[in-house]
């Protein structure tokens, strides 16, 4: 945690280990994925530039602090990387994923470590729920988790980990596998001790699809942890607007999102899926345990950003679309408490969800980079419209120096260097 310096009164701060994971995840945003790197099911330190062309460095990860992100997340392949013959993971691949988790930490910045695709050994074996297969399984993602959850064992809490990726699951019997693989992935960190026994862990719903977890997962694994389970979905819609490449005769790609971005007489407006949609799908998730407090990650979201062609058309609209599409999802989520994390290829080519060339260290999709950002600045502003802030003597509320609230946490503040107020005092950030 950043310390503060506090002219006129002992700093207040409350330790990351006393925040639950509702605080933790709301601190979280935004976030940002290490995408198509660690997750190359391929047993070699090669695998890490086989899928995009840069080996992950403590420069990249401070280019990507530097535009405001708060928290990485890194998809991971474990199973893949087991020695010959053996359920141990190699000890150079550890030791490498180690050193990406570290350049993260070093910034003060959250990590996400989760097992990933990993060549579909688990994710793609919900066709088999029979007895024999889950358990066989459950055994070895808990040999997994058990050397991943020792290795990490004393990082503290900036560090989470997610048990899986996107499980496919379809239907209810293959959800009570999911829910089993769940429990144990939960109860081998736990079993590890240390500071295992209290971080925040990411469990995920059937193929992280909000829908499918909103109507299948009616229940949860257990945890012996009090509040430090959080709950991933993934957002990727309307299909015909982030990865939809060719008009079909069932429907068309989508190029403009948003109303205010659409195009007259184009055959590529969104006919569905734009704001109103955004909002509903995560109002149900974000009220699917009310009670329970489990927050929500979105762990994975982005759109293709394209090249528009042919008479009619306007890639000006098209880009307005990509940063609406982006601003709005974050500000959403952020204003829900979840936690956003966009995916990012390293891919320098159109189309793609890349926004960070990490080969030169610059911004490649600005379109993507200024809605997020906007969306972050937006989100500062905590006070609902036409509504007078508190006096700033207000107790437990952040202000700036106009007298705006910018939070109701003094944890959830570090956002922008700068002078605020705290309890009546001058902070310094």
């Amino acid at each position: 945690m950043r310390k503060l310096l506090i002219f006129g009164a002992l700093a207040v701060c409350q330790t990351i280990w006393a925040q639950d994971a509702m605080q933790i995840v709301k601190d979280m945003a935004p976030g940002w994925n290490l995408g198509n790197t660690l997750e190359v099911p391929q047993n070699n330190l090669s695998a890490e530039t086989a899928w995009q062309p840069t080996k992950t460095s403590q420069d990249i990860i401070d280019f990507v602090k530097e535009q405001g992100f708060r928290s990485v997340r890194i998809p991971c392949a474990w199973h893949a990387h087991f020695m010959p013959s053996t359920t141990t993971i190699d000890e150079t691949w550890m030791k490498r994923v180690k050193e990406v988790v570290d350049y993260c930490i070093n910034d003060g910045m959250y990590v996400v470590l989760n097992s990933h695709w990993d060549g579909g050994w688990l994710e793609n074996s919900f066709t088999d729920t029979s007895e024999a297969t889950v358990t066989a399984k459950c055994d070895t993602l808990k040999q997994i988790w058990t050397q991943i959850a020792n290795e990490f064992k004393d990082y503290d809490n900036k560090l989470l980990f997610a048990g899986l990726n996107e499980p496919a699951v379809e239907n209810a019997t293959q959800m009570t596998a999911l829910l089993r693989y769940e429990q144990a992935f939960i109860d081998a960190v736990r079993a590890t001790g240390g500071n295992n026994s209290d971080r925040v862990l990411v469990i995920q719903g059937p193929t992280t699809d909000i829908d499918k977890t909103v109507n299948l997962m009616n229940t949860l694994p257990t945890d012996t942890a009090v509040d430090k389970l959080a709950l991933e979905v993934h957002y990727y819609a309307p299909w015909n607007f982030w990865g939809m490449m060719n008009d079909e005769s069932w429907g068309n790609m989508f190029f403009y999102w948003g109303s205010e971005n659409h195009v007259s007489g184009s055959s590529h407006n969104a006919t569905y899926g734009e704001e109103d949609f955004l909002m509903e799908q995560l109002d149900k998730i974000g009220n699917i345990f009310p009670d329970k407090h489990i927050p929500i990650i979105i762990g994975e979201y982005g759109a293709n950003w394209r090249n528009i062609k042919g008479t009619g058309e306007s890639q000006e609209k098209h880009n307005a679309s990509i940063k609406h599409f982006y601003k709005t999802l974050n500000i959403e989520a952020m204003k829900r408490g979840m936690a956003p994390m966009v995916w990012c290829t390293n891919y320098a080519n159109r189309p793609s969800m890349t926004i960070i060339n990490r080969s030169n260290l610059s911004i490649y999709n600005q379109y993507a980079m200024d809605g997020i950002k906007e969306a972050l600045s937006s989100s500062r502003i905590v006070c609902p419209e036409n509504t007078a802030p508190p006096s700033p003597m207000a107790r437990n509320v952040v202000f700036d120096l106009q007298g705006r609230v910018v939070s109701d946490d003094i944890n959830h503040i570090g956002r922008t260097s700068g002078i605020y107020i705290y309890n009546g005092k001058t902070v310094r950030l």
